[in-house]
């Protein structure tokens, strides 16, 4: 099936004032072009990468197959020195596999102690750090993370939204990016964060069928390209080549709506944890009553979210 798409706009030399006056506040994907972010786009290759990065073990994502599931977790998580996983992610066919000649390798760079540590890669790739440059297009008590990501070609990420603003930043490489509105949420099939459609090209509309009511916002990503991410946006992303990104996450809200215990910046704002659970505790309620007059009920506390909860300010 062929899916209309609305393109992602595409903007040139946008400076930080023209940014965080007019365009951030849309709450809108856009990518920026000609940003400055150093020497890395040109430095990162293969064997550069494998050099400086050396034999610091890393933790990565192997999957036989290239749509990625954190859902059903189609994957194994492997160590390998990270040279070696430079050198395995480049290439299409491996003499040396974990489970097949053609599996598909993915990082996500973590913090010394994910439990306690955010991913930045300024800490856990301190050698790269001189060859990088972070858009200032934020004020710096809001940074939150730097994640390093290195994927195989063809691999594809499961469609998923993060609670904080993003600049995916793509060093080498190309990628295509999906992205749907937060108003779209009842079309994708959630399981927490995620997605359940993985193939959103061939989607099954028989197990889906409302996904094709779902805005696609498309774009697709060469070195040097910086996609803006405002928080709750999903985003499904497919490596077309062997890539090198880094996102670089900051807050939106103040640090006292986050979850300090939150190390990865995927768990929802305090608030909105505190309301799910008050919900699931008003459902268990309505349990007690006849099918007839529960469905009535919930339709009702429905009808009166969207009343009081709902915005008017969106399209």
């Amino acid at each position: 099936m062929a899916w209309q798409s609305i393109p992602v706009p595409r903007l040139e030399g946008v400076s930080q004032e023209q940014f965080v006056q007019h365009l951030y506040p849309q709450r809108k994907p856009l990518v920026l072009e000609g940003i400055d972010l150093g020497a890395c786009t040109s430095k990162w290759t293969v064997d550069y990468l494998s050099q400086v990065g050396g034999r610091k073990e890393v933790k990565v994502h192997v999957a036989a197959v290239a749509q990625m599931d954190f859902i059903s977790k189609n994957f194994v998580y492997r160590t390998l020195p990270f040279d070696k996983l430079v050198q395995r992610a480049a290439e299409e066919k491996h003499e040396e596999f974990f489970i097949s000649e053609d599996e598909k390798y993915y990082l996500r760079s973590l913090g010394e102690d994910p439990r306690k540590d955010v991913a930045d890669i300024r800490k856990q790739f301190p050698l790269l750090e001189g060859d990088i440059k972070f858009p200032k297009f934020f004020k710096e008590e809001q940074f939150f993370s730097s994640v390093f990501r290195i994927s195989s070609p063809g691999l594809q990420l499961w469609t998923h939204y993060d609670v904080m603003d993003n600049f995916l930043i793509q060093v080498t490489g190309k990628k295509r990016v999906v992205l749907f509105s937060p108003r779209d949420a009842q079309y994708l099939y959630l399981s927490g964060t995620k997605s359940e459609v993985l193939d959103i090209d061939n989607p099954d509309l028989t197990k889906y069928p409302l996904f094709s009511k779902a805005r696609r916002y498309e774009c697709s990503l060469k070195a040097g390209d910086v996609l803006f991410i405002p928080a709750l946006w999903f985003h499904n992303v497919i490596s077309e080549e062997f890539g090198v990104g880094v996102n670089i996450f900051w807050k939106h809200l103040p640090s006292e709506c986050y979850d300090k215990t939150d190390t990865y910046g995927n768990k929802d704002p305090t608030a909105a944890s505190r309301a799910a659970q008050i919900l699931d505790r008003a459902l268990k309620t309505l349990a007690g009553l006849p099918e007839e007059y529960r469905d009535f009920y919930a339709r009702r506390m429905v009808l009166h979210i969207q009343d009081k909860a709902y915005s008017r300010n969106f399209e």
